[in-house]
């Protein structure tokens, strides 16, 4: 009965990781076959690269301005639209809307919003009469800006999980926080939070993991530039694999990434997951 399943992981799981291992410790032509066999030199050779440390710390930058953002605003969201006010549905629907589109098309969309000349956001910048901005072009706003369309982009998936938290912590809660005289903010601050820590915990590990994999935002924004600005290490490994065939040391990138999400997500495990309130 579980054959099926082993199969599929064994076909798209085991095997890759198990022939990415190997591949990590080999020099290989540019259709992927071994040439030679050199250990853990790629590593070395890695570890000794400037550029492999810069898209590391580009990496961590992208996560800083989209994971905590994402998270802040997808809780104000689900916040707003707990209570059963008017038109409360149609904005929960507008506001998941994020989930039902592809990295593909929101990536299109986005990079018509920044178009220099002819995007909507230059032309409400144009009203206020302030300059126009190359967020796709300067090095300054390049990662920037693939944030804004990455926050938008996580907020669907987000906002559905932190809503759904919201409704499952129970009435009596809040009539008694109200009895008791708490006010809104009060009530939410030192009731709702820690209440709803399980799943703020399990929407940051998520959104750690998803931000370390991010790619094809990226890839068809600003393919890494300007300047590196926004190479992260994913493109960074697809750079190495697909565009230089060099698949050894694109395969000791990966092992690196996973080792890196790995220890992260023990490390969160291990200091966050205390104060976390199970109910």
């Amino acid at each position: 009965m579980l054959a099926p399943a082993l199969i599929l992981f064994i076909s798209f799981l085991f095997y890759p990781m198990i022939r990415s291992i190997y591949l990590s410790m080999t020099l290989t032509d540019p259709r992927g076959n071994v040439i030679e066999f050199v250990g853990l030199e790629n590593f070395f050779d890695l570890f000794q690269t400037s550029q492999f440390y810069s898209s590391l710390w580009t990496t961590l930058l992208f996560i800083l301005l989209t994971v905590p953002t994402t998270i802040l605003w997808s809780l104000l969201l689900a916040a707003l639209t707990h209570n059963k006010l008017r038109y409360t549905k149609a904005f929960q629907f507008i506001y998941s809307l994020p989930l039902a589109i592809s990295v593909g098309t929101g990536s299109i969309i986005w990079g018509l919003l920044f178009h220099p000349t002819v995007g909507m956001l230059n032309y409400f910048l144009s009203l206020a009469r302030i300059p126009a901005i190359h967020w796709l072009t300067d090095p300054s706003w390049a990662l920037i800006s693939v944030s804004l369309m990455t926050i938008w982009m996580n907020m669907g998936f987000l906002y559905i999980v932190l809503s759904s938290g919201m409704q499952g912590i129970p009435e009596e809660v809040y009539d008694s926080a109200k009895i008791d005289g708490s006010g809104p903010v009060r009530t939410f601050i030192q009731i709702v939070l820690p209440l709803l820590s399980p799943t703020l915990f399990f929407s940051l590990i998520v959104s750690v993991i998803g931000a370390f994999q991010a790619f094809g935002q990226i890839n068809i924004l600003t393919r890494g530039g300007p300047m590196n600005s926004t190479n992260v290490i994913v493109y960074s490994i697809y750079q190495d694999a697909f565009v230089n065939f060099r698949f050894g040391t694109g395969s000791a990138q990966a092992l690196v990434l996973f080792a890196i999400i790995l220890a992260l997500t023990l490390l969160q495990f291990t200091v966050l997951e205390k104060k976390v309130h199970y109910q």
